[in-house]
């Protein structure tokens, strides 16, 4: 087959552009560079599977020339930083929706009727059952979670409306090499300006689920050729560790790993300890539902999150 990869010069995008490459695909990636690199993609540059281009989808234009001729979309573009929706909502809303509705209406005009979709374990927001199942009532608490909402929402639409296949992942943190932001690289830069002491956002009990970034692409690509196998018009899985971990636990972890022993301490947070606005304080999802469809994770949240410490420090894995 033939993939469009949106995003597919970021973090995630450039694991799922090498698991298809892999897996005997032909991938176009569109990616405008805002956080996705170039150098992401250096292991398959040369594959004559691989076509690269530079490209920014809030142009309708952009989002057309790029889908055309091809027969399925993985959708992974977007503002990355949940942290952005209290300062500025509308980059958020270009990026995340924007994009997400060009996506769709290029998808339709050229007759592209296959697409997955990262979406985000903070649609659920505080949820009160963990772990969280699928079917559990979604209610954001961040701008950035209600971006992804509303990108489901429109792809089920979509998808009903047009006869389409279509899925969306509500990921856990997804961790690993090529990580440019998140809990784990900002520790690493923190030790490395000021080994002495190390300051955790929150109280320090915030606990959450985490996945390593392999596992994660190999549960999208799976999910997404089994939905279509199927015939099945939506779908939606939770993709995440069996497990959670607490804030402190990774910074424990990250400081050992370092060969370090900071003085490791709390800012106290907001809203009963959050380290931001709009942060979920507890989250692990119901994976069951993507394991009765063939994915588990073979790493616990502590083993992704030693795994990628390692990893961004370059050490053997």
């Amino acid at each position: 087959m033939r993939f469009v990869v949106t995003g597919g010069a970021g973090f995630i995008g450039s694991h799922l552009v090498e698991h298809l490459i892999n897996k005997g695909h032909e991938v176009v990636v569109i990616d405008n560079l805002s956080t996705g690199r170039p150098e992401f993609l250096a292991s398959v540059k040369d594959d004559p599977r691989l076509k690269l281009m530079i490209g920014d989808l809030r142009d309708p234009q952009v989002a057309l020339s790029s889908i055309k001729g091809t027969d399925a979309v993985f959708h992974l573009a977007a503002n990355p930083e949940v942290r952005l929706g209290a300062q500025d909502p509308t980059s958020i809303y270009r990026n995340n929706v924007e994009v997400t509705f060009n996506v769709l209406e290029a998808m339709r005009a050229v007759g592209v009727k296959v697409i997955g979709f990262a979406s985000s374990s903070t649609v659920y927001g505080d949820a009160k059952v963990l772990p969280t199942p699928e079917d559990y009532p979604l209610e954001p608490i961040s701008v950035y979670g209600a971006s992804k909402l509303a990108g489901e929402a429109m792809i089920s639409g979509y998808a009903h409306t047009f006869g389409w296949t279509a899925v969306s992942f509500r990921l856990a943190n997804v961790v690993g090499r090529r990580q440019t932001h998140g809990v784990i690289y900002d520790f690493i830069q923190k030790l490395r300006r000021n080994p002495a002491e190390l300051e955790v956002l929150g109280d320090g009990t915030q606990s959450k689920s985490y996945v390593h970034v392999t596992e994660a692409v190999e549960a999208m690509y799976g999910l997404l050729m089994k939905a279509l196998e199927r015939g099945v018009t939506y779908e939606v899985f939770n993709v995440g560790g069996p497990d959670r971990i607490s804030v402190l636990e990774i910074a424990s972890i990250v400081a050992s790993e370092m060969g370090l022993s900071p003085r490791i301490y709390t800012t106290g947070g907001v809203d009963g300890g959050r380290g931001w606005k709009g942060d979920v304080k507890y989250m692990q999802l119901d994976i069951s539902k993507a394991r009765a469809w063939g994915w588990s994770p073979s790493m616990t949240s502590r083993e992704a999150v030693r795994m990628t410490v390692r990893e961004l420090l370059d050490l053997k894995t």
